[in-house]
């Protein structure tokens, strides 16, 4: 099963050039990665990134990750924790995330 981890565009260059990341702000905050699912990472992307230019979206297999708790959050909703620092080579692919007049522009087959 693949998530998602919607990155600025600092955020995953610093990841590309690093090799590895402890997150966002907001990551380092709370002690751990954000990650969304196929089926929540539009409402991640409208409530926490609203408007916002320059956005990488980040596609990894939950099941490669070791540290990786499922927690209840927004509504009761389940979402995946990493509870380490996220390497590069985890990352099966990476897309732009665009704007456009409707919001974030995902790519095919995630709802």
């Amino acid at each position: 099963m693949l998530i998602y981890k919607i990155f600025r565009a600092d955020e995953w260059a610093l990841l590309d050039r690093d090799g590895d990341t402890a997150g966002a702000p907001i990551d380092l905050t709370d002690g751990y990665i954000h990650f969304s699912t196929a089926e929540t990472v539009r409402e991640t992307a409208a409530k926490h990134f609203a408007g916002e230019q320059g956005l990488v979206l980040a596609a990894v297999e939950a099941d490669s990750l070791d540290a990786l708790k499922w927690e209840s959050s927004r509504g009761g909703v389940n979402f995946p924790h990493l509870y380490r620092r996220l390497r590069r080579d985890e990352v099966a692919w990476h897309r732009d995330l665009p704007l456009g007049p409707d919001g974030h522009v995902f790519p095919e087959g995630i709802t």
